[in-house]
């Protein structure tokens, strides 16, 4: 009876010892004398092994790496202080096993690498296409090198960015005035272009207004053209019907014209403006 419970403890012991778990976030290997054995497990739920055999559990979620900022020349010598990232995940245990054995022996092979795709891509380019223009792809191509390079380790590198790219102090000066200078010539140049543009608007409404002038003028000048020759045609009318009324009404329009209240006459007793005074026909 006493070896029964032994036995039975011995193999609850046993159970205890070879049954394991892998949750959802892991993935694990079986190692015996310090060998992996088996194919990695990377199946959640519970698993059996041998008692004597042990189990290293990796993450099978994606990691970050981040590390201090680092100076790095742009191709137009300009020191910048870069402050990336990663994202990496365990794609192989095994070989992740072999490589680096723990997560801390990984980042030590990523930082290396990584750092020195950066800095060979960021040296390609100026500093202009590294703030603003061609960041993303050149991170795209830092990416794919350092996947290539860390696929032999077990490790998989899902992007690399680039969080900040600070001018150092002994650069920056000459950076942010060498933006003012051109942020002047470009102020010029609109001012030039504006002034321009300007002096083209002016003279086109100094020519629209003479022409607008010239065309009144003419307008003005046949109205008045015409108007004579109305006022001749109906002067000749009005001759042909009674002559001597004719010359009498443009007699009277002739004196209206010269007699004012300021004007003194002294006329001859045989004025015809003096008989018209007196009444006489």
């Amino acid at each position: 009876m006493k070896s029964l419970v032994i036995v039975l403890i011995m193999a609850a012991v046993g159970l205890f010892l070879s049954a394991y778990t892998i949750d959802e976030t892991e993935q694990g290997i079986i190692i015996e004398f310090g060998r992996p054995v088996d194919e990695p497990v990377i199946e959640a739920g519970l698993h059996f092994k041998m008692p004597w055999r042990q189990l290293v559990k990796f993450e099978k979620r994606i990691l970050e790496y981040d590390v201090q900022p680092t100076a790095i020349l742009s191709l137009d010598k300009k020191r910048l202080e870069v402050d990336n990232y990663a994202r990496w995940r365990i794609s192989e245990p095994l070989k992740f096993y072999r490589a680096v054995r723990t997560i801390n022996g990984g980042l030590s092979r990523i930082d290396p690498i990584v750092y020195s795709e950066i800095r060979v891509e960021l040296g390609k380019h100026n500093l202009t296409e590294i703030v603003d223009k061609r960041r993303e792809k050149i991170m795209e191509v830092v990416t794919v090198e350092a996947r290539k390079k860390l696929y032999e380790y077990g490790i998989d590198i899902i992007d690399v960015r680039i969080k900040r790219a600070d001018l150092s102090q002994e650069n920056e000066k000459a950076v942010f005035d060498r933006m003012i200078a051109e942020r002047e010539r470009q102020a010029k140049q609109y001012r030039s272009e504006g002034e321009e543009e300007a002096l083209k608007i002016r003279a086109e409404t100094d020519k629209e207004k003479t022409i607008i002038l010239a065309e009144a003028y003419k307008e003005s000048q046949e109205i008045s053209g015409e108007g004579d020759a109305r006022a001749v045609e109906i002067y000749a009318a009005a001759y042909k019907s009674d002559p001597d009324f004719y010359e009498f009404v443009r007699t009277l329009e002739a004196y209206q014209k010269v007699i004012d209240d300021k004007t003194t006459l002294i006329l001859s007793t045989n004025s015809e403006l003096l008989d018209l005074m007196k009444g006489k026909k």
